[in-house]
């Protein structure tokens, strides 16, 4: 089972793991992405282009379901104004064994940061500012081409 969805609402993880272990599967590994208030950030807004987002995330869900044969994948993305310590992103991956679930999350989170059409505003007391691109998380995604 492949669910992927974007929202502007919070994260419940829990219902999360829930539906993604009734995939009877032999192991869960998942991710939670929280907002940082690094540099003096008070808020996070992303924005996306709905239908480019979404088909985005399926690729990269299905291409990595395929690859470790896995039993379920979910993607849940937060858009809009968060603020720091909330949920931005779980990504959930079920598998016969943990080495497939263990791989596939890390490779879907890392892929995350390139490879989804996501844009981020940061805003601080001293304004607001788009988040460039790091090589470091090209450099992270590039290991699972």
């Amino acid at each position: 089972m492949i669910r992927v969805e974007v929202q502007h609402g919070s994260i419940d993880v829990g219902a999360l793991l829930a539906d993604i272990e009734a995939d009877g599967a032999g192991a869960v590994a998942s991710f939670t992405g929280l907002v940082r208030a690094d540099d003096g950030v008070s808020s996070l807004d992303l924005e996306h282009y709905p239908g480019m987002t979404e088909a985005a995330l399926t690729r990269l869900a299905e291409g990595a379901a395929a690859r470790w044969g896995l039993l379920g994948v979910t993607i849940v993305h937060r858009v809009g104004p968060m603020r720091p310590g909330e949920r931005v992103v779980f990504v959930g991956t079920a598998a016969r064994h943990r080495a497939a679930a263990l791989e596939a999350c890390a490779s879907l989170i890392d892929r995350l940061k390139t490879d989804a059409p996501f844009w981020k505003r940061e805003v601080t007391d001293g304004g607001a500012r788009w988040v460039e691109a790091r090589s470091e998380d090209d450099a992270a995604a590039a290991r699972w081409r």
